[in-house]
């Protein structure tokens, strides 16, 4: 019974449902209903909608990229226990297998991959026209791509479902598959959908995965996976798309997080959030970065829950004169005339149509990111004293109001004069820019840097907490398939 009951997610129908962060819960469970449902262009419609949806959930981009990509790290903090425990334990290093932030993200990220699946097993059968039929093929395999990219950095080794599952039995056929195997399938979808996806959209379409989006994705996955000279040369593919006038670093870096100004040129792939919708639409953003206690000063509209708090490190990495630091984050509120020292983030500042319901978009990916991870591509290839690497990363400096690094600056905090201190400098920037956006814990992991920077901030780190614990209910699901990570109990 507990295994039907848990694999029983896989089997929910996107039937009669929109791209609502929780239509899965409220879908029927009918074989009768995803028999019947997938038959026209406009069923499919809504499956591409509800997998899309699916980037809403709280083990995805609600919540847990966030906790994962920022709290984790040096970046942020969580403030105390009430907030939430199971974050708190993501936060110290403590957590056990029994972490219900990384259960639901593991349930909520296959929840989404069963919804591509859904789409690519049943359009084929689907008449209607063969552009959009494609199209719609490559926007799922970009989002499974991105869910098993999430999964694989914070998991490990982990199943690999590429079909979809229509009975619980299904489910058990499926252990854990190597990272290599994983992100083999992560190249090959983005390789599909890059060629199939459009270039731009228009209208209601807009926010839906591009062509540029599968290749800026791509670029990180072959980066992540040392395949430098490769991910130099999808990097450069989205650069490209510039003259075609598709993207550029906007000259106000407050832009990019106005909710009045969204899906903007530095804008490739957001997950699109609208506040005041019916089922609700909207993002937790405003009220969960705001600090506990600030009451609705700070958010406005319902009470600020105290997540992804600024450490003092983060607050020490500005460069005086960053212009980028007032928009990235607060050192403290007025409250009654008395000014409250508690750090927030301030790029998701909105005023919430209800609380945790705001209009916020998550960036997942954006043309500054591009430019730097083609900056720190170029740099692994081969170090060029004020080589084009240098124009990349200056081109970011450049609008935050700082002056260039160079090789051989007199400003020794300017000067940049090896492969080593490149590097460096690009993780500097990347954390000053991307901050708060998920990134930097599995920027700290991918260059090998966690464990000297977290030891250095004051974390109890151990090397195997470099990957997560399995979910320990995943195990007892299917324990002749799914093991623990090392040196987790």
């Amino acid at each position: 019974m507990k295994r039907t009951i848990i694999y029983s997610s896989l089997l929910l129908s996107a039937a009669l449902a929109g791209c609502s962060k929780d239509f899965i819960d409220r879908a029927p469970i009918s074989q009768n209903n995803t028999v019947n449902f997938y038959k026209t262009a406009a069923d499919m419609a809504v499956a591409v909608n509800a997998a899309y949806g699916a980037l809403q959930y709280t083990g995805q981009y609600y919540s847990a990229i966030h906790e994962i990509g920022d709290v984790r790290s040096d970046n942020s903090w969580i403030e105390d226990v009430q907030t939430g425990l199971n974050v708190v334990e993501i936060d110290v290093f403590s957590n056990q297998s029994n972490n219900t932030l990384l259960a639901s993200m593991w349930g909520d990220t296959y929840r989404g991959i069963q919804q591509c699946n859904i789409v690519l097993d049943r359009i084929d059968a689907v008449t209607m026209d063969q552009t959009l039929k494609d199209r719609y093929k490559g926007e799922v395999k970009f989002l499974r791509a991105l869910m098993y990219f999430n999964l694989v950095r914070t998991f490990g080794d982990i199943p690999l479902v590429t079909k979809e599952i229509r009975s619980p039995e299904e489910g058990y056929e499926y252990g854990r598959e190597t990272t290599a195997n994983v992100y083999a399938q992560i190249i090959a979808d983005l390789k599909d959908a890059e060629n199939v996806l459009s270039i731009r959209y228009t209208g209601v379409d807009i926010g839906r995965a591009t062509s540029g989006a599968a290749k800026a994705l791509l670029g990180k996955v072959y980066l992540t996976t040392k395949q430098f000279p490769l991910a130099a040369q999808k990097l450069k593919e989205v650069i490209d798309l510039v003259p075609q006038n598709m993207y550029m670093i906007l000259p106000n870096y407050a832009d990019v997080f106005k909710v009045t100004n969204e899906n903007h040129r530095e804008s490739i792939f957001d997950v699109q959030f609208k506040k005041g919708m019916t089922p609700s639409e909207g993002s937790p953003f405003t009220n969960q970065f705001a600090p506990r206690g600030s009451g609705v000063i700070v958010s406005i509209v319902g009470a600020g829950l105290g997540f992804n708090i600024p450490t003092q490190d983060m607050e020490n990495a500005y460069e005086a004169g960053d212009l980028r630091k007032n928009i990235s984050m607060a050192s403290g509120y007025t409250s009654n005339g008395n000014f409250v020292a508690a750090k927030y983030t301030k790029k998701y500042l909105d005023v919430p149509f209800q609380a945790n319901d705001a209009d916020n978009n998550w960036p997942v990916l954006r043309y500054a990111d591009v430019l730097l991870m083609y900056a720190e591509a170029l740099n692994e290839i081969g170090y060029v004293a004020d080589g084009p690497a240098f124009d990349y990363l200056n081109q970011i400096r450049t609008r935050a109001g700082l002056q260039p690094k160079t090789s051989n600056n007199t400003n020794v905090a300017l000067r940049v004069a090896s492969q080593a201190e490149f590097r460096l400098a690009v993780e500097q920037e990347r954390r000053v820019e991307l901050a708060f956006e998920g990134h930097r814990w599995f920027d700290l992991v991918r260059t090998g840097r966690a464990l000297d920077v977290m030891t250095a901030h004051g974390s109890d780190i151990k090397p195997h907490m470099l990957i997560f614990p399995i979910p320990q209910s995943q195990i007892d699901i299917n324990p002749e398939k799914i093991y623990q990570n090392p040196d987790y109990d």
